[in-house]
């Protein structure tokens, strides 16, 4: 088991009392697997002590306009991937399939491309297993953390960590795809109502490399059938 991974999904979910009295115990995780830098653990640091000292209701405000209200900054990777569109269902469909064939059963509120739930996933298996797997949502995942940056967001530094430990198949023109795509903000309504008013796939299949991530599940899951 990957603690590394389980704590940054833990730090990532929705804050709730009990996410927020156990995020310094995430950390603990963190600097006890070694997996990442000191300097980046210690910017976790900051994340986990604004969890852990800020008011709930403070904290999930925050978070829900950040990852809820913000679709830029969709925490639903397939989101970005298929938007709307009948190809995210088929996506979704496959990592159920994936995650069912190594134990792992959802919740009926839990969707399969969530962030933390592809990282609790991420977690059970091995080390480059998971950092090749994690490597296909690199372009998003790396999108995110700059808009975050320029939110000045505390949550950047899970995306910093995440970043690190996806170091290979990061694609370049994937990302500079999602880039120029406007960034949401959720208070301007006439905006948002625009936005969902174009085409639904923001991002096609051709453009940010999906079908080698499909290839790369359907290999994993046979692999491990």
């Amino acid at each position: 088991m990957l603690a590394t991974y389980r704590a940054l999904s833990l730090l990532l979910r929705y804050p709730t009392p009990n996410v927020m009295d156990v995020a310094p115990v995430a950390l603990t995780a963190l600097r006890a697997e070694g997996l990442l830098p000191a300097a980046m653990v210690q910017r976790l640091a900051g994340l986990s002590d604004d969890l852990a000292s800020s008011d709930t209701y403070e904290a999930q405000a925050r978070y829900v306009d950040l990852f809820d209200r913000t679709r830029s900054l969709s925490l639903h990777l397939y989101e970005h991937v298929h938007g709307e569109s009948r190809d995210r269902g088929q996506a979704m469909v496959e990592l159920l399939k994936l995650y069912s064939s190594h134990g792992l059963e959802l919740t009926a509120k839990e969707l399969p491309d969530h962030l933390p739930v592809f990282l609790e996933f991420l977690a059970t298996q091995p080390k480059e297993v998971a950092a090749a797997l994690l490597g296909q949502a690199a372009h998003v995942i790396e999108a995110i953390r700059e808009r975050l940056k320029k939110r000045n967001s505390p949550y950047s530094s899970a995306f910093d960590a995440l970043v690190y430990l996806a170091q290979e198949g990061r694609d370049e023109e994937a990302l500079k795809a999602l880039l120029r795509e406007p960034d949401d903000d959720p208070n301007n309504l006439e905006a948002l109502d625009r936005a969902w008013a174009e085409e639904q796939v923001t991002f096609g299949p051709d453009r940010v490399g999906c079908p080698k991530a499909a290839a790369m599940l359907k290999d994993i899951g046979e692999k491990s059938a």
